[in-house]
């Protein structure tokens, strides 16, 4: 082989001990290379011992392309990708990334590689009453930080802030490796830590409440700190050297066991096995657990179990330690007693049922019974729990889980996305692109056409332009909005609709309008101010109360049975109008002398079909154009034509329906 000598070099990141190999002579053929080794060194990819899945990169010769060696290494390290990275992942080309965070790396059976992860979600993502419900918490919390508060922030650093803020989730999903964009950080909100400390630092999230997808709800997610006497002992004060405790000692302790017995240690493990044999024996007689132990050995070792011995020796215990009194307790006249833990009355359906929700819920014990076993205790869960843990079932999971483990994925390497995206529009070979291409003179009309080019930072030039929006809005967005639009999921100004749909009673002093454009926002319909005489809203029905004299007085004259004050209060109880009309009657006829006269009731529908067949109504001579009583009749005279354009209204122009042209052809006679 080829002689070698080693020197000592400087270190640098591909050679960390400073060793460096110089080949003098190489008289055999040269060997090939790895596809990773180059002139100026390379990286393979070689799998780490005893690490089943994980892939370490090994430094190949280091030669005069050291400096490229730093710089693949560098990138490798930024695209490998680990389990318990936050990560931005890309289901669409133009809705934002969704943010992750990785749990497992799985290898699929055609090689591809994907990814479990845990679902973040963003505010645009969830209806307006729960964020309403958030900006709630939030406020609740800012009051009682001292930190940095939103009120010291500007409306772009507000706009921004909430771009950062996410909802955690406990939804898993499955998605290709391939689909990763990147790495971000999330991180649980820190009350003690200034808000700018976030939108300081790039690609940084976080978030303070727990969002569940199905149920549609929030939920802080905050460790609670059991302190109290509710949690706690009241420890009392110490007592001076010499002074008494004055408690009662036999209400503190429970004696249970004495040593001092006058048994024998070999008479109580003689007394023991008895208490085994009954429990063999009356699991024999009990039918349900002859099923659960269809063999002698399983019933022998279910009645070995911590329950029949502690009942024995609290048995014994209780009949002060006489062992014939103790044996005849034991084994009354029905029968021999059973005792059984939770080992064993839990069924089989039931144990499958615990494991399935340890394995998706972990120690939660209250979400395991609220889920999985309604029907049984907190204490009979947490208690076969640690049952559990002591069989060989848990210790063969606990191998098979580790052994998965080692066998799983440690890292991935992606490498950069690079393909174009759908919504890149074409760029003028480099140079900074204008908006639909306008070039010249042309370029100043068509954006004052358009009004701004980037919907987001009102740019009107970039090295890029992206289609943003529905197609038919023709809105764009520059390469920096662009990046931010995918990254934080808004764009970095706030726009008028946004501004209006939070603060609707602040855009207008008039208080109709206000009151307007408030129920809008809380029917969650978007209100914008496009300039034209036309409301892009469609408003509501309008409807008009003519209320009758005969009502007005009823008011005044049945204040004490109409009571409005009190009816105002009750708008779903109906009020008795046949009641309130029949004491305005008696009190007008006391007041005028005279009955009131109340119109007669309306006849039904048949005896009017009848009069009309009998009466046939005369049609009435329709007068085309009656004169005014107080003006003389007015002459129709040659108007001179009017050649203004015809407007979109029936096509008739503004004249026509403002009765301007009528008023203009009228002269008196």
């Amino acid at each position: 082989g080829p002689s070698v000598r080693w020197r000592r070099s400087r270190p640098h990141p591909g050679n960390p001990g400073g060793l460096r190999a110089r080949r003098r002579v190489n008289p055999c053929p040269a060997a090939p290379r790895s596809s990773g080794e180059g002139r100026g060194g390379g990286w393979g990819a070689v799998p780490e011992a005893g690490r089943g899945g994980t892939e370490r990169a090994a430094p190949s010769r280091p030669g005069p392309g050291g400096r490229r060696s730093r710089a693949r290494s560098a990138d490798m390290a930024a695209n490998m990708y680990r389990v318990g990275d936050y990560v931005y992942f890309e289901n669409s080309s133009s809705n934002p990334y969704l943010i992750r965070r990785i749990e497992e790396l799985n290898k699929t059976a055609n090689g591809n590689v994907e990814a479990k992860v845990v679902c973040f979600y963003r505010r645009r993502d969830i209806s307006n009453s729960l964020i309403m419900l958030a900006d709630k918490h939030a406020k609740e919390v800012e009051e009682e930080s001292e930190t940095t508060n939103e009120a010291d922030l500007t409306d772009k650093q507000k706009h921004q802030l909430k771009h950062r803020e996410l909802f955690l989730s406990r939804q898993y999903e499955s998605l290709p490796a391939t689909h990763i964009r990147g790495k971000c950080s999330v991180a649980l909100l820190n009350e003690t830590e200034s808000v700018l400390s976030y939108l300081d630092k790039e690609d940084t999230f976080f978030y303070s409440l727990v969002y569940d997808p199905s149920l549609k709800t929030l939920l802080a997610d905050k460790g609670e700190i059991r302190v109290g006497p509710r949690y706690q002992a009241d420890v009392p004060d110490m007592l001076a050297e010499g002074e008494l405790d004055d408690r009662e000692q036999a209400k503190l302790e429970v004696k249970v066991w004495d040593p001092d017995s006058p048994l024998t240690d070999r008479q109580i493990d003689q007394f023991l096995v008895v208490a085994r044999a009954v429990g063999t024996f009356a699991r024999a007689l009990d039918c349900s657990s002859s099923v659960r132990q269809p063999s002698l050995h399983m019933s022998a070792a279910a009645a070995s179990r911590d329950i029949t011995l502690f009942h024995a020796m609290d048995t014994l215990h209780k009949h002060n330690y006489d062992l014939s009194s103790a044996i005849s307790v034991l084994v009354p006249l029905g029968g021999p007693v059973l005792c059984r833990d939770e080992m064993e009355e839990w069924s089989a359906s039931e144990a499958s049922l615990f494991e399935e929700a340890l394995e998706k819920y972990g120690k939660d014990f209250n979400d395991i019974r609220q889920d999985f076993l309604p029907w049984k205790s907190l204490t009979s869960i947490i208690e076969y729990y640690y049952m559990w843990k002591t069989t060989d079932r848990y210790v063969q999971q606990k191998r098979l889980k580790a052994a998965e483990a080692e066998s799983k994925l440690k890292q991935v390497y992606i490498p950069t996305y690079n393909k174009p995206n759908p919504n890149q529009l074409s760029s003028n070979n480099g140079k900074p692109g204008a908006v639909n291409g306008a070039v010249g003179a042309s370029y100043q009309t068509q954006t004052s056409l358009i009004g701004r080019a980037c919907e987001s930072c009102y740019a009107t030039q970039s090295h890029q332009w992206y289609s943003w929006g529905p197609p038919n809005m023709q809105c764009r967005l520059c390469a920096s909005c662009w990046i931010y639009w995918k990254k934080y999921g808004g764009l970095k100004m706030p726009t008028q609709t946004e501004e209006e749909k939070l603060s609707p009673c602040q855009t207008t002093e008039d208080p109709r309008i206000r009151t307007h454009m408030s129920r809008q926002a809380t029917q969650g319909t978007p209100v914008r101010n496009t300039g034209s005489p036309k409301s892009a809203v469609k408003t509501r029905q309008a409807f008009f109360l003519h209320t009758t004299c005969l009502t007005k007085l009823a008011r005044q004259v049945c204040k004490n049975t109409l009571r409005l004050r009190q009816a105002a209060r009750r708008p779903f109880v109906p009020i008795n109008c046949a009641a309130i009309r029949a004491e305005y009657a008696d009190r007008h006829c006391e007041i005028v002398g005279s009955p009131l006269k109340i119109r007669s009731t309306r006849k039904p529908l048949s005896c009017i079909i009848g009069y009309l067949e009998i009466h046939p109504a005369m049609k009435p001579n329709v007068v085309r154009s009656m004169p005014s009583l107080q003006t003389p009749a007015v002459k129709r005279m040659l108007a001179t034509p009017n050649h203004s354009p015809r407007s979109i209204l029936g096509k008739r122009n503004y004249s026509h329906h403002n009765g301007l042209e009528e008023r203009s052809c009228c002269i008196s006679d």
